[in-house]
């Protein structure tokens, strides 16, 4: 017999508190079941451990290896299972999937986990392509926070690529599959762990340096793929001659952002020391913080002024629903992620409309959706406000101070510490400083570690003061 469902469970099978009601998937370490659990009348998904190449299933429903040759393997495994069960029942996060139990029965392993409404990535955006970068970034972001707790905790996923990523019928994003997790630093317990076109390339031979940076590759693959719609060439395709396409030559820049293209391609470097290090790395690359200072000009007789902008300003709960609702009716439920996260930056309605409205694909559509929502321009109570109570223009950007050779400099400094980004940083920093001295200390908030941050801020003191 092989692993499929001639093997299977049978409806209504109890096993413990939970009858098996159907099978939802066949994989090559084992099938997973829709069960309810009869204490609590709710409904679970339920892995079970059966590699196909192997184990068989008995009359008596039991788990066992086909021969004495397999049974070392078949241990192996059943260890490896186990190992999983543990480290996602150790994890508490919204965007991971929950393991709510497990045991052993019938010669085998169970873990039960919650039941997940929803679609794989891969098929949720089979309808969607392309993805606006807001929509990607709603998706990428809980994730990454996810992964960082992950991370935290010493454990790397090592398998991440958009078949073990679904998406719930609310839009959100839940993170699966942890059977290739281990503890990070111990390369050599690590397997060989290889899914073709996401896992870097330490994780094609047992001794490679895996950390963090493997899983931010593999998460890199998945973004690249989202944003060009091709899978990533194989790790090992590209060690003689990488054939890969840059995300950032290739990706639609009408649609993507430089910050965006830049940080898929930092996270595929080929080689682990020029890859973000941490999820807080990657995420900043992502997303570069907003200057929270917006300067604009008052007439000649008075001086420029500085307004320091809140973090956030609350808009009005049922009027922001209100945009999320009409947004769902053009892009489906990912509008409450995408409307949550917009939310938090605009300071009117009408901006907050404005923004949502970019994911909308069809012209006329978004036209009507923004008249729908264009007549609220007015800011809620404690955002910015200029001269007689109204919020001053943004002034326009400004042309860089510093020459090429000084910015070449800087980038090459700050290259040390976080990779190829540090272009990007830069040039985002010049914009803002009025000096040397500043634009060194800008850039010195991307640097993770304190004790390096301190010797860079030495560092680029010394040299701003022989300016």
């Amino acid at each position: 017999m092989t692993a499929g469902d001639d093997v299977a469970l049978p409806r209504g099978y109890a096993l413990n508190e939970y009858r098996i009601e159907s099978t939802l998937g066949v994989g090559g370490f084992g099938l997973t079941y829709l069960a309810t659990d009869s204490n609590l009348d709710l409904k679970v998904a339920i892995k079970e451990y059966l590699p196909g190449e192997l184990a068989l299933r008995g009359d008596d429903h039991s788990v066992s290896p086909k021969s004495e040759e397999t049974t070392e393997s078949f241990k192996w495994g059943l260890s490896r299972f186990m190992d999983e069960s543990r480290t996602l029942a150790s994890f508490r996060h919204p965007n991971i999937v929950r393991v709510m139990r497990f045991f052993q029965a019938n010669q085998t392993a169970y873990m039960v986990m919650e039941f997940v409404a929803g679609q794989p990535l891969s098929e949720w955006t089979r309808t969607r392509q392309p993805l606006g970068e807001r929509t990607v970034l709603a998706i990428a972001g809980p994730l990454l926070d996810g992964l960082d707790l992950i991370h935290r905790a010493g454990f790397i996923h090592r398998d991440i690529k958009p078949g073990n990523i679904f998406m719930r019928d609310d839009g959100s994003p839940v993170l699966l599959d942890f059977g290739s997790a281990r503890m990070s630093g111990q390369e050599n317990a690590l397997t060989a762990i290889v899914s073709a076109g996401y896992a870097p390339l330490e994780q094609y031979h047992t001794h490679g340096r895996q950390g963090p940076w493997s899983d931010l590759y593999a998460f890199g693959g998945v973004l690249y793929w989202l944003v060009t719609g091709t899978k990533p060439v194989d790790a090992a395709a590209r060690v003689r001659e990488d054939a890969l396409p840059p995300a950032v030559q290739i990706g639609d820049h009408a649609r993507y952002s430089q910050n965006l293209l830049t940080a898929i391609d930092w996270a595929l470097s080929p080689n682990e020391e020029q890859r973000p290090q941490s999820v807080a790395a990657f995420r900043q690359a992502l997303v570069p913080s907003q200057d929270t200072v917006i300067v604009y000009e008052k007439p000649q007789d008075a001086p420029t002024q500085r307004i320091s902008m809140p973090a956030a300003v609350e808009l009005d709960h049922e009027a922001v629903k209100r945009i999320e609702a009409e947004l769902a009716r053009h892009i489906g439920p990912i509008a409450a992620v995408i409307t949550k996260a917009a939310a938090k930056k605009a300071v009117t309605l009408a901006a907050l409309a404005e923004t949502v409205a970019k994911e909308i694909e069809d012209d006329k559509e978004r036209s009507a959706f923004l008249r729908k929502f264009s007549g609220d321009k007015s800011t809620p109570t404690g955002s910015p406000s200029g001269p007689a109570g109204t919020r001053p223009p943004q002034a326009p950007t400004k042309a860089s101070r510093f020459d090429p050779q000084t910015l070449s400099v800087a980038e090459a400094a700050l290259a040390k510490y976080i990779g190829v980004v540090a272009k990007v940083v830069v040039k985002r920093a010049a914009a803002k400083a009025r000096d040397l001295r500043e634009l060194y200390l800008l850039i010195a908030d991307e640097i993770e570690d304190q004790a390096e941050r301190k010797a860079f801020i030495r560092k680029s003191l010394s040299v701003s003061g022989r300016e």
